[in-house]
């Protein structure tokens, strides 16, 4: 047997190793795809708890001693007593205003009450900066260090600032030098009120706004747009008034001082005519109304007339009073005078052609009473003398009567004349004259008791005219 040799390594066959490598490969695969899908997962668990900007990966963080080394560089030297570009170009102020309400309007005082959002934007290049943030927005505190406008309301009467609980204040600086202040005012403005129309007035209640101190050639206003806008309406304490609409203008106003610029918002309002309707003009109607019923009434009925016509009069002065409380005393007449005037003319006229009517009407039927009164006691006078001759001519008649009666110096009782009247009568029933002379004195036998009885009672004679 041939002594062996040393040990060798078997060699590998070509099949061998190709699938070897084969199986690497494979494993190697097998490995990198689950390693992805791991990496998958964990970014979509990542991605689903960051809800902020993924820029602030990106971005530099700003800590806040990065604002305040901004804002101490940007003061460091800022003069807020100079305006910008001061001896180069004027300064431009852009201002718009936010209406929150309007009202309540005084005629009186000729005043309404205004609640704004007054914002300006200017540009000042001292407060330009570099920075990853565009804007700095800043409390009130910071106002007073930098320049602000000296603007100021022309026609205001009375403002006030909000600081409850701070001061409502905005200020914003941006980095390009533009700067935002804005404030909240509640302004009490003259209103000029032209009441010849009213209650059917309409009026243009301006707000003017201008700078105090500078002129046009170092500051200019202009408008934003918008210039102006408005809150709900339908939550205004207006009251009597309606909300039209608004305009705004601009103006300059030459003055010793220079030429400035007014900015001028008017507020267009229309007067409501219901509370007027229902508390003037429904009763002064009713009144004059009323003051015709008289014309209805008895023209004897003296008492009833002249109270009615009285009480419309009076009821006129106290409506035209009323209606006069709620304006100021301007010397021009209104349309409201006008009517209450024409009312109360009505109302007077009526109570004056009553009295008319009376007076002629009495005047009348007293000179008709007079004559007839006349009249009756000149026919009496004249008769009496007559049936006393004939009753003297006839003694029939006065025949059986006791003469104590006609001498007695006390009156007769009515029982004693009525029957003397009976007693009269049946002796003249029994006398013998002539039928036609009988009637007559029959007709007139109340004439003749009383002549008779005239003898010794003079006021018998009174009581039988």
């Amino acid at each position: 047997m041939p002594p062996m040799g040393p040990w060798k390594a078997p060699l590998c066959s070509p099949f061998l190793l190709g699938s070897q490598s084969r199986v690497v490969r494979l494993l190697f695969l097998l490995l990198t795809l689950h390693l992805g899908n791991c990496v998958d997962k964990v970014d979509d668990e990542d991605d689903e708890d960051l809800t902020v900007n993924k820029t602030w990966v990106l971005a530099p963080k700003i800590h806040e001693g990065d604002i305040t080394q901004i804002l101490n560089s940007l003061l460091q030297g800022y003069d807020n007593k100079l305006r910008p570009d001061i001896g180069v170009r004027p300064t431009v102020i852009e201002t718009d205003v936010y209406v929150n309400s309007i009202g309540p309007v005084d005629p009186i005082n000729m005043e309404y009450t205004i609640d704004i959002i007054f914002a300006q934007t200017w540009f000042d290049s001292r407060l330009k900066f570099n920075s990853t943030m565009k804007v700095l927005m800043l409390n009130s505190n910071m106002v007073g260090k930098i320049w602000i406008p000296d603007t100021f309301f022309r026609n205001s009467r009375k403002s006030d600032a909000h600081w409850i609980t701070t001061p409502n204040r905005l200020l914003r600086i941006w980095n390009d030098g533009r700067v935002l202040y804005t404030l909240r005012l509640t302004i009490n403005a003259e209103c000029y009120l032209q009441l010849h129309n009213f209650p059917m007035d309409e009026h243009s209640c301006p707000l003017e706004f201008s700078s105090y101190g500078y002129p046009k050639n170092e500051i200019e206003y202009k408008w934003k747009k918008p210039s102006v806008e408005v809150a709900d309406p339908k939550y205004w304490r207006l009251y009597q008034f309606a909300f039209v609409g608004l305009r705004n203008s601009t103006e300059i106003s030459h003055t010793i001082s220079g030429d400035y610029i007014i900015m001028t918002i008017f507020f267009d309002l229309s007067r409501r005519m219901g509370y007027f309707t229902i508390q003037t003009y429904i009763p002064c109607i009713l009144t004059v109304v009323l003051s015709w019923v008289s014309f209805w009434i008895n023209k004897d009925a003296v008492p009833a007339r002249t109270s009615l016509g009285i009480t419309t009069v009076l009821t006129m002065t106290t409506l035209s009073t009323i209606a006069r409380k709620s304006l100021p005393k301007v010397s021009y007449v209104t349309a409201m005078d006008l009517f209450v005037s024409v009312c109360f003319i009505f109302v007077f006229a009526a109570l004056m052609e009553y009295g008319t009517l009376h007076y002629f009407t009495s005047n009348k039927k007293g000179k008709t009473t007079r004559n007839r009164k006349l009249k009756n006691k000149s026919s009496v006078k004249k008769n009496a003398g007559f049936r006393l001759i004939f009753l003297e001519s006839n003694p029939c008649i006065l025949s059986g009567f006791p003469t104590s009666l006609f001498t007695h110096p006390q009156p007769c009782s009515i029982i004693t004349l009525k029957i003397l009247l009976l007693e009269i009568v049946n002796k003249i029933r029994k006398c013998t004259i002539s039928h036609r002379f009988s009637n007559f004195i029959l007709r007139t036998y109340d004439v003749c008791t009383i002549i008779i009885l005239s003898k010794t009672l003079n006021q018998v004679v009174t009581l039988g005219l």
